[in-house]
């Protein structure tokens, strides 16, 4: 994933929620503090990228959520993220 801060302040990612659907139609709520054990704080053009996994007992599935944010001063905003396709590697998905 990659991050990038379109905006005018610097912000800071706090926290994160995704919504996992497997390919059954299960669906697991994940949520905690920051990405990969970080919380970063990025200035106006600035970007953070990281790699991480999500439980999926299906070859396929997909999630969405939402990054938790804060502007340095206190004011609390939420990103949207859009849904995306999950699959492990080596699989297809028809």
């Amino acid at each position: 994933m990659n991050i990038t801060n379109e905006g005018h302040d610097t912000v800071q990612l706090i926290s994160r929620h995704w919504i996992i659907t497997d390919g059954m139609g299960e669906v697991e709520e994940v949520r905690g503090p920051g990405v990969v054990g970080n919380q970063p704080v990025l200035a106006p053009g600035k970007s953070f990228e990281y790699t991480s996994g999500c439980p999926l007992t299906t070859p396929f599935g997909s999630m969405h959520g939402t990054y938790q944010m804060i502007i340095q001063g206190d004011e609390q905003f939420d990103i949207e993220i859009a849904p995306f396709t999950l699959t492990e590697p080596y699989s297809t998905v028809n």
